[in-house]
């Protein structure tokens, strides 16, 4: 039987869960000729984890398409920008072993070969200073943005840090009062099958059975549906991560007017590393480190006595810290049936250069895209998004990895194990060997929209002090002596940007004031 797929079921509310409903609900609200309905399910008992607190620069155009004001996202998540991700002493533990990964593609990428140019006259300097003007704006504490630039734009690329919970809230009320979404707050007792094998819907305490054509399992580590009722398996990938813990604490400013960052700051430690993420009302501290490699008990230690380096030890000693279990890996299949992950219920590495609001977009923005209209076009979209999500996190395992491979420590058995050959993803080897010729470029990464753009791969590979050799094969494509102007004009640029753009906190407290002026 071809029935229409109309009603969607999202199982399980959090961050995932109401981005999911947002994004679909968007796309399919008033069109009368579909009449598709939204239904999010959550049980009343279950808080969100909220590991990650920052997002990439896709979350502007997912929120412009929602209908949510950037302002609103200031002012009710404690949002404040990002500009990329700073990592300090991930190479090799000494004083100024600091390098990033910023938001904003090198100026000229697509145009010449900015690793050739960079060699040529630069090569004293951090790969990253040389060719982005990011940078410097994001170390000048300097915003994104103008006062009077509109929502949503800004003079260079950029995220958020954004309070996970309050961002669940906000988008909670958006999706019930502007966008539709039915909301069922209620414990799911069991799933009902269909004959066929599909779900065809889930029975709650209070309300009974929900019926639906299509069901999302946003249930987190759980994963209700795909994993405990259809026994979909989860495909561990602790061999290529090792992290399988975190600490996570919420740290006050010691002023009310206390500077923002404007990165993610990862700081390398004796088994794992800790996350400095700047919110406009605190910052959210943690530690991601391997249980095989440390106690939990001299974890916390380490993480107190890391807070203590900004705030001091009493203050730090007042820190309340909650731990979090990390499984790494994924789900073998991410839809069967008439059902999908998205979330952790699809799968989780750690959270290193935050993917994993970032995997909630791309998932629910290919379900808005290909969504099928009938039940006999389901399987071919579930072919489909398998075989790209599938693809997507060999790319998120492999890239997260090149962080920890190149790295010269070996003061700790952590350091060791996590660079070790056996612990690199076979591919990732391959490129390694290809990229000590030549420098990544475009077409190592087949897929329109990847995950990490090979941009991204030269941002860790020359940070952490990788050699290719460009002098080895001069091709006239890379129009060196173009590089070198753009390099030039990323210097000029930089100083003009640190002397107009306002700080991180100057700009949130003008949004607080004033709000923001409208696209």
């Amino acid at each position: 039987m071809n029935s229409l797929v109309k009603k969607i079921v999202i199982v399980g509310g959090g961050t995932a869960g109401w981005l999911t409903a947002g994004i679909l609900a968007a796309e399919y609200k008033n069109k009368s000729a579909l009449d598709i309905q939204i239904t999010l399910v959550e049980s009343p008992d279950i808080n969100p984890i909220g590991v990650g607190e920052g997002t990439w620069p896709s979350m502007r155009a997912t929120l412009r398409k929602i209908g949510i004001s950037e302002a609103d996202l200031v002012t009710q998540c404690a949002a404040s920008f990002k500009q990329g991700s700073k990592f300090v002493g991930w190479k090799t533990g000494l004083e100024g072993d600091v390098y990033h990964h910023p938001f904003t593609i090198p100026n000229g990428y697509l145009e010449c070969n900015l690793v050739a140019a960079w060699q040529t006259q630069f090569s004293d300097l951090p790969f990253a200073d040389v060719v982005s003007v990011q940078n410097y704006v994001s170390e000048s504490g300097c915003s994104p943005k103008q006062f009077t630039t509109p929502e949503y734009a800004g003079a260079v690329n950029y995220g958020y840090h954004l309070d996970a919970g309050k961002f669940g809230e906000l988008l909670q009320k958006h999706c019930t009062a502007q966008l539709g979404v039915k909301h069922i707050l209620d414990h799911v007792t069991h799933v009902i099958s269909a004959p066929n094998g599909d779900i065809a819907a889930i029975n709650t305490k209070e309300v009974g059975a929900i019926e639906g054509d299509l069901f999302i399992d946003c249930t987190g580590f759980a994963c209700l549906l795909l994993g405990q009722h259809f026994g979909i398996s989860f495909v561990d990938k602790k061999n290529f991560s090792l992290n399988d813990s975190a600490l996570a604490a919420q740290v006050p400013y010691p002023e009310e007017i206390s500077p923002i960052a404007s990165s993610t700051i990862a700081t390398a430690q004796s088994a794992g590393w800790t996350w400095d993420i700047g919110l406009s009302s605190r910052r959210g501290v943690g530690y991601v480190y391997s249980s095989t490699h440390i106690s939990d008990d001299h974890a916390e230690r380490e993480l107190r006595a890391h807070i203590a380096k900004s705030v001091g030890v009493d203050a730090a000693e007042k820190v309340s810290t909650r731990k979090l279990a990390i499984r790494a890996g994924h789900r073998e299949q991410f839809w069967y049936k008439n059902c999908v992950a998205i979330g952790m219920a699809a799968g989780f590495i750690e959270p290193l250069e935050a993917s994993a609001l970032a995997l909630v977009e791309l998932s629910a923005n290919m379900i808005r895209d290909e969504f099928p209209l009938t039940s006999a076009t389901m399987p071919l979209v579930a072919k489909r998004f398998n075989s790209v999500f599938q693809y997507r996190w060999e790319r998120i395992v492999e890239f997260l990895k090149l962080h920890y491979v190149l790295t010269e420590r070996r003061d700790t058995e952590y350091w060791r194990d996590m660079s070790s050959p056996d612990a690199i993803p076979e591919q990732l080897q391959q490129q390694l060997l290809l990229w000590a010729q030549r420098p990544p470029y475009i077409n190592d990464l087949i897929q329109v929209e990847e995950t990490f753009p090979s941009a991204s791969y030269q941002y860790v590979l020359y940070g952490m002090g990788f050699k290719s050799n460009v002098n080895g094969v001069i091709r006239a494509s890379d129009n060196v002596n173009l590089g070198l102007e753009k390099i030039k004009d990323n210097f000029e640029r930089s100083r003009k940007y640190a002397n107009l753009l306002p700080s991180n906190r100057e700009l949130i407290v003008h949004i607080f004031k004033y709000g923001m002026q409208k696209i």
